[in-house]
């Protein structure tokens, strides 16, 4: 029974890290931990050294800028969409009576 489960477990990580080496986790990783290996100066926490180098050197991920440039898109449309109701309304001024005459009526 055991065997079976070590072998689960290691059919579960070798895909896991197929994964990674796919995805270039892990040259990503390779690279940011030989650069702070080549550092003359270790800096006080590796930590955020890898944590600066991995954003460094992640590209701009456009499915984050998406949501941004589509709320600019739709702040444009809705102050276009207020400009074009107050000429609207202003329009239907001149065609409409007034509201006290309608009443009269």
């Amino acid at each position: 029974m055991r065997s079976a489960l070590y072998k689960a477990t290691d059919l579960k990580c070798e895909q896991f890290w197929k994964y990674l080496e796919k995805s270039g986790v892990l040259d990503m990783l390779t690279k940011v931990l030989v650069a702070l290996d080549e550092e003359p100066e270790k800096p006080n926490s590796a930590l955020d050294f890898l944590k600066h180098h991995l954003r460094a050197a992640t590209p701009e991920n456009p499915e984050i800028e998406l949501p941004g440039l589509e709320w600019a898109e739709m702040k444009e449309k809705y102050e276009a969409n207020v400009e074009e109701n107050k000429k609207l309304k202003l329009k239907l001024v001149q065609y409409e009576p007034p509201q006290e005459e309608k009443s009269a009526e």
